[in-house]
């Protein structure tokens, strides 16, 4: 390379599940020469139904005008913003100004790098869930703020400890990262967390951003963090139209706060790109007009699945909540587990179970630890997999 990279590059490396797919790519191109079948992969949360025909009639019709080509505002066109703000009124109970409160993103991931690049100097503090998505982390790191883990413990129904929190040094920290139904552990929130979290925030000067993605899935009560009266002072709230619409690969999110937090957010993306596809935005604005049948219809899809998903760890023997909420189940494994590598010398128990099933029953599971050390006794299963591949992966392990 004739330069050397930026010193920030050397605190994060490849996301895990990229470099894990690159793996899998190469164990599948052997054994599809040998004759084998392909690796089953049930670690990422990808949604593999169809979104609402609605949405995908609106980006066909749209994308038919030759108006709709051109660069879009970079807040997004008022029927998308007017969409997301009746979608919280229906759904949350939360009452947003549409054109100040809300601004559209490529996906709710890029709204955690937007947000850290808009109020994050080198040397700030951030207060990250441990175990929690990988990007809290990551993005903490290229802005090369400090990162500052706070547990989340089975003990304690994977929710924040104020106890513990009220002890640590606090001094510098400006951001702390909540999401529930929490990723990876389907841990739900409740209105008396989020009031928790408000004060936290408020008391100490605290910006808190809960990423809600899950709140739909497996969960008969959405709720969201602006309920709370006073939040949007501390807090704001990013969301998305992968999980809960089957729109993963749409790229379709929003970040809803006070007109202040959105506009230095708005500072940083309007750097970064030209607006969205309008025809995204007129499909957007479909998906998001949708009734409670529609998810009551995609929950009964998934409360089959966590059906079978149990099954596996049944097999496996990992401990599990049978009522977890948003779209993974996470087991523990316990020592002793038939499963565990003797000669595996540092790696974790999750890590150990899930290289032997990958590669002796060709499953891939998702070990917990790539989501914090509290996770490093842990598995993960994506009810992202028809019921038929869940069923053949249960029957592949049985025979390990």
């Amino acid at each position: 390379m004739i330069i050397r990279p930026a010193k920030r590059t050397e605190s994060v490396r490849e996301y895990y599940f990229s470099r894990k797919l690159k793996e899998i790519d190469r164990m599948n191109a052997e054994r599809v020469a040998s004759g084998r079948d392909r690796i089953i992969n049930l670690g990422i949360g990808a949604p593999d139904g169809m979104p609402p025909a609605a949405a995908i009639d609106a980006l066909r019709e749209s994308a038919s005008q030759p108006g709709n080509h051109a660069y879009q505002s970079y807040i997004g066109i008022p029927q998308l913003r007017q969409a997301f703000a009746e979608w919280y009124a229906r759904y949350y109970g939360v009452t947003l100004d549409s054109e100040k409160e809300i601004q559209p993103l490529a996906g709710s991931k890029e709204g955690i790098l937007l947000i850290s690049l808009a109020f994050l100097n080198p040397g700030d503090k951030v207060l990250v869930p441990d175990p929690g998505y990988p990007t809290y982390s990551s993005a903490t790191a290229l802005t090369e703020a400090e990162l500052v883990p706070y547990d989340l413990k089975a003990d304690n129904g994977w929710r924040p400890d104020f106890d513990a929190l009220e002890k640590m040094d606090l001094s510098g920290v400006k951001i702390m990262w909540t999401n529930y139904p929490n990723m990876p552990t389907g841990a739900s929130a409740d209105m008396e967390l989020y009031g928790r979290l408000v004060d936290f925030g408020r008391r100490h000067g605290i910006l808190v951003c809960n990423d809600n993605p899950y709140s739909f899935i497996l969960n008969d009560n959405p709720l969201s963090i602006l309920a709370v009266p006073g939040a949007k002072d501390c807090c704001l709230e990013l969301n998305s139209l992968s999980k809960a619409h089957n729109m993963s690969g749409w790229r379709i999110g929003m970040v809803a706060a006070d007109a202040e937090i959105i506009s230095q957010i708005l500072k940083v993306k309007s750097q970064m790109d030209s607006g969205m596809f309008k025809p995204l935005q007129l499909a957007a604005v479909e998906a998001l007009s949708q009734g409670p049948e529609w998810f009551e219809s995609l929950n009964a899809e998934y409360r089959r699945r966590r059906v079978l998903a149990g099954r596996i760890f049944d097999i496996i023997g990992a401990d599990y909540d049978r009522d977890s909420s948003g779209m993974f189940l996470w087991g523990r494994i316990s020592p002793g587990n038939r499963f565990l590598n003797p000669e595996a010398g540092d790696a974790s128990l999750g890590e150990q179970v899930s290289d032997k099933i990958l590669y002796n029953a060709g499953v891939f599971i998702t070990p917990g630890f790539i989501f914090g050390k509290n996770g490093r006794d842990y598995i993960r299963i994506s009810l992202c997999a028809k019921p038929e591949i869940l069923e053949c992966s249960a029957e592949k392990i049985l025979g390990i």
